[in-house]
């Protein structure tokens, strides 16, 4: 006589048999870790380190200076010309200006490493400032563009002036590169990657982090919403009514849209547009969207939201639509890049150097998700510690810096290979 399951163990047994467990996360190999520590023992990134401390002042000063040199978005020939004016006169770089105004600095190894291009974007969030200055208070620097990306354009330079003190080659070439328009119009990233990307064998994009670093790319798509009527004087009756009307709608939907915070997505209304007088109803009124995710379905869930929402909004008071494409990044994921010799290097390098547990995720900024779409593994972190981003009272903590600028040494050195 067979003996029956009771149906609670028969409903354990199926259930434990679809339990899906995710795979391990790729940890550094023994090998890998061996490498870091080998190399952060060695004499020349031991000089090289030495330099960078010994360099400190140089590099604060360097910095403000930098700091206050206004770049606006679109306006960055002035601080690239500085920078250039100061990589032309280190003997170890070939220099040259693109078309776009990107300022490219390459330091040639011995042969056999894969080259390693490091960027940072010239530019800042800023429109034009009467004065930018800079103070320094309670071990900060101040000043609006300090952190984003100032810091980094520092770090770099130093890292230079570090490897030429030290004396520091490497087997693969290293590629500075200094981006134009990363905050508008991602021109110069993408005239860099289109001209020079097959150079590229690994790619590190210093922008926002600190404690860790990102792997993946993120999806962006900018667009501008416009909302077309008949406008008139604020006397006129209504309807006709102002277009400022079905976009104040739109704005207020928008923002009521669930955006997941796994996998990482963001929504934002940036700009605003309407009449350039007060007595006015706008016939144009307009707003800017910025949709981000790591995940292209969510990226097109969200648009096609924003979308449906101002389509409504415009049919209900019978204007008309109009959307600008700004621009459209998808999404990029590189199958296995987590467990990539870039990513698993750094993260040892990350630990040897004393960054615990380091935050790696699928994120990205905008130039290393740039990086990926092209098929380039890239990675993008930031070499200190800042508060602010994107504020006039934006501010960076400035003894960390000069770990940053290690850091940034070595993993360079790292993933370029320190010759003999």
């Amino acid at each position: 006589m067979k003996r029956s399951i009771p149906l609670f163990t028969a409903f354990l047994v199926l259930a434990a048999g679809c339990v899906t467990t995710k795979p391990p996360v790729p940890a550094p190999t023994q090998e890998q870790i061996a490498r870091v520590e080998t190399l952060l023992a060695s004499e020349p990134i031991r000089r090289a380190f030495a330099h960078v401390d010994a360099d400190r002042e140089a590099t604060l000063a360097e910095w403000r200076m930098l700091t206050e040199i206004e770049a606006p978005s679109g306006k960055e020939q002035e601080r690239g010309d500085v920078v250039e004016k100061i990589l032309r006169a280190t003997p170890s770089v070939e220099v040259t200006r693109d078309d776009v105004g990107n300022v490219i600095a390459v330091r040639r190894g011995v042969g056999g490493g894969p080259t390693v291009a490091v960027d940072a974007h010239l530019d800042t969030v800023f429109h034009e400032i009467e004065e930018v200055t800079t103070r320094v208070e309670n071990g900060r620097l101040y000043g609006a563009g300090v952190g984003d990306d100032t810091r980094n354009l520092e770090a770099m330079l130093a890292m230079l002036r570090a490897l030429d003190a030290a004396g520091v080659r490497t087997r693969g070439d290293i590629v500075l590169t200094f981006t134009v328009e990363e905050e508008t119009s991602f021109k110069g990233i993408d005239h860099l990657l289109e001209t020079r990307g097959s150079e590229f064998d690994h790619f590190i994009a210093l922008d926002g982090g600190w404690g860790g670093f990102t792997y993946g790319g993120v999806g962006t798509y900018w667009y501008r919403y416009h909302f077309i009527g008949p406008g008139g004087h604020t006397r006129s009756r209504t309807p006709p009514y102002s277009a400022a009307l079905p976009l104040a709608r739109a704005i207020e939907r928008a923002y009521g849209i669930e955006v997941p915070t796994i996998p990482p997505s963001n929504l934002n209304v940036g700009m605003l547009g309407g009449t350039d007088v007060v007595n006015k109803k706008a016939e144009d009124a307009w707003f800017s969207v910025d949709i981000r995710s790591t995940d292209q379905a969510v990226l097109e869930s969200l648009d096609s939201q924003v979308r449906a929402i101002a389509e409504e909004e415009a049919r209900r008071v019978g204007m008309e639509l109009k959307v600008d494409v700004i621009d459209r990044w998808p999404a990029a994921q590189i199958q296995g890049h987590r467990g990539s010799e870039l990513v698993l290097t750094t993260e040892a390098l990350y630990e040897a150097m004393g960054f615990t547990s380091p935050e790696i995720t699928d994120t990205a900024s905008n130039h290393s998700s740039a990086a990926l779409r092209k098929g380039i593994s890239a990675i993008s972190t930031g070499a200190g510690p800042c508060d602010n981003a994107h504020r006039p009272d934006e501010s960076c903590e400035i003894e960390p810096l000069y770990l940053g600028i290690k850091r940034l040494l070595a993993n360079t050195v790292a993933m370029t290979g320190l010759a003999d």
